[in-house]
């Protein structure tokens, strides 16, 4: 059965930011705008329904440790999924994100790998101390995966998370990860489930794009990977701003800039050595990309690193700005605050003019 806290009148949370009237199509049915749900614009590429739900079932099929708890979020995080095929392993703690956090360490202390889901903001924000204490000084086997990362919905700042990694890479014994697409859910999943110590996972939910599938890629954790080469820019991204920067490359190859993408899903710790080697290769201008704030994230990981390795190369950064964002639709959003290909490819090119 479900184990399941009881919450009373309450139900699953009402978003700070929603639009005052609802679409109606002709039979009624109300219809969701672009602003309400956590999609990204995948045209004219497969996709795949809940990768990380599904990855966690394969996972609990083949190991009996592994439970999933989530704080009243299991349909927006796919671990729906999970509950239901495993509904004794399964733990609904309502909205409390500290108490899962709480439980989910004392599974660790028993024997089991827990993974607990919720929105990237409630577990950096609400739930960080509760981290610390019982999970990260501990180093427990802990999986905290969470949806909405960065500008990933149009809801605002109240579920826009758009500074977790500044807030959770000061933490030690954490591991963090960035995944791409689904491809990389789903091997990420399975790595983490083996890594010994608590892990931070940013989660794309729903249908999720297929991006990495057609350059063979293999999810290595703490590895960054060259997703192609080229002889002019050097693009460094992480999270769903690889399958942008791989856009924009194709678009700017046609303008004659030749651009590498180097992906890096592994935040923390991060691959100096492969970054060292990659950046110093051919004096080429190096971007940074990233679905985060400015402050705090992979721009400023990589900035250090290079700079404390004596790598002195051109060097810029795409990121959100360090400020609240607005409420909208995704791609609007997207476009507004430069993280779009034709946001991307446009500041390329001005900066290969100057």
């Amino acid at each position: 059965m479900t184990h399941e806290i009881p919450i009373g009148a309450l139900s699953r949370r009402k978003p700070k930011h929603t639009a005052r009237t609802l679409p109606v199509s002709e039979t009624g049915e109300r219809l969701r705008t672009s602003a309400m749900i956590a999609s990204l614009d995948a045209e004219g590429r497969e996709t795949v329904a809940a990768p990380f739900g599904h990855a966690l079932c394969e996972l609990a099929r083949i190991r009996e440790d592994i439970v999933g708890l989530t704080a009243d979020l299991s349909k927006y995080t796919d671990l729906h999924v999970f509950a239901k095929a495993y509904p004794d392993r399964f733990y609904q703690m309502g909205m409390a994100e500290q108490v899962m956090i709480s439980a989910a360490a004392g599974l660790a202390r028993e024997g089991f790998t827990p993974f607990a889901t919720t929105y990237a903001v409630f577990a950096s924000r609400r739930a960080y101390d509760f981290i610390v204490m019982a999970i990260a000084e501990e180093n427990l086997p802990v999986k905290i995966v969470c949806a909405l990362p960065g500008l990933t919905t149009g809801y605002g700042p109240s579920h826009q998370a758009t500074e977790d990694l500044a807030i959770m890479r000061g933490m030690p014994n954490l591991t963090i990860v960035d995944p791409c697409d689904a491809v990389e859910i789903e091997q990420a999943t399975h790595a983490i489930a083996d890594h010994p110590g608590p892990v931070y996972m940013r989660l794309l939910r729903g249908q999720v794009p297929n991006v990495l599938g057609e350059f063979g890629y293999r999810f290595e954790l703490g590895k960054a990977k060259l997703i192609h080469d080229g002889n002019d820019v050097l693009f460094i991204s992480t999270g769903f701003m690889t399958m942008r920067v791989i856009d924009a490359a194709r678009m700017l190859k046609s303008d004659g800039v030749d651009c590498a993408v180097l992906h890096v899903p592994t935040l923390k710790p991060l691959d100096v050595e492969t970054i060292k080697a990659e950046a110093a290769n051919r004096g080429r201008l190096v971007i940074t990309a990233e679905n985060h704030t400015i402050v705090g994230g992979l721009g400023e990981a990589v900035a250090g690193a290079l700079m404390r390795s004596g790598v002195l190369v051109p060097f810029r950064s795409i990121a959100l700005p360090d400020e609240f964002l607005d409420a909208g639709a995704l791609p609007t959003l997207h476009d507004q605050y430069g993280l779009s290909v034709d946001q991307v490819t446009r500041r390329v090119k001005s900066w290969m003019d100057n």
